[in-house]
């Protein structure tokens, strides 16, 4: 849509915000990581930032895209980091895999299914309104990677429970609300739980001039969608077999001292050695789909 229509839908957008997350949220890698904004804790693991959510860039529906992917070291040592095709409603190799060892029956093989499931992301174009450890980066716009807490968060403020309690669509420029982003350290890994969205204001003070501006540098996010982004189930299956070293396939591998880590890595706690890079290092905010997880299986297995 085009600015003038963005400023005169405003608040209108919730419903269609609403109905969109409901759709991807029922049962059924990055790129240009120079482009990623991600807070920075402090030796104890705390951080803090205000950012500020923003509108779907012109021609996307939706201001944020929603992803899985696996992560996991295999019993040869190699690393398994790949996106899941499940995020572009395929089928997935290590997705089928899992599915067969939840319901094996067997204790063991449901750990080995926990350690390799899907996690669940989103992706959303952001505004960096204050980064005490980066103040560089204020005032830029950046595309931010985030977890179900997150992602909850926002659907509370677009959906309030409490009788009193406006809607807010907290990625409109007019009536949104800056999000204090609050980060502590529990039990080795970062918490969100104290986060949340300011009282609503206009962005940038409501100059058009300047939100315009913003508008017209946001990023595409539907590349982290686009199937030709993916590889293919045969190449996935090839390495995902080499990797737990079922097969001798020619397949690209990784090694953990070839991943270069993120900025979402946690802080590990005393006496716990440092989690693996990136994938074992957030809590259930970035680090899984929740029951989905286990549902998922029950739906593979049943054929559905």
């Amino acid at each position: 849509m085009s600015f003038a229509t963005l400023k005169k839908n405003g608040s209108s957008a919730i419903t269609k915000l609403v109905e969109a997350a409901e759709k991807i949220n029922a049962p059924k890698g990055n790129y240009g990581k120079e482009d990623y904004w991600a807070p920075t804790v402090d030796k104890a693991g705390n951080g803090y930032a205000v950012i500020r959510f923003l509108p779907a860039k012109e021609g996307e529906d939706i201001p944020w895209v929603r992803y899985w992917d696996h992560g996991f070291k295999g019993p040869t040592g190699r690393w398994y980091i790949e996106n899941s095709l499940t995020s572009i409603d395929q089928n997935d190799p290590v997705s089928e895999a899992n599915s067969v060892l939840w319901n094996s029956g067997n204790e063991d093989d449901k750990k080995i299914a926990r350690d390799r499931k899907r996690r669940l992301h989103y992706v959303s174009n952001i505004e960096v309104i204050s980064d005490p450890a980066n103040p560089e980066n204020e005032g830029k716009i950046f595309k931010f990677k985030y977890g179900k807490k997150i992602f909850d968060k926002i659907m509370d403020v677009m959906q309030p429970q409490f009788p009193g309690e406006v809607p807010v669509n907290p990625f409109d420029f007019w009536a949104g609300a800056n999000f204090k982003l609050k980060i502590r350290n529990v039990e080795g890994y970062r918490n969100y739980d104290k986060s949340e969205f300011d009282k609503p204001s206009e962005h940038r003070g409501g100059d058009d001039d300047q939100l315009k501006e913003v508008y017209e540098n946001l990023f595409s996010l539907q590349e982290l969608v686009d199937p030709k982004n993916y590889k293919s189930y045969a190449e996935l299956k090839a390495k995902f077999l080499a990797v737990i070293g079922e097969s001798e396939a020619n397949a690209s591998l990784t090694t953990a001292e070839s991943i270069e880590l993120d900025n979402t890595k946690a802080a590990p706690s005393a006496g716990k050695s440092a989690p693996a890079p990136d994938f074992e290092s957030a809590d259930a905010d970035e680090d899984s789909d929740g029951g989905d997880t286990l549902s998922y299986f029950a739906k593979l297995a049943k054929g559905e």
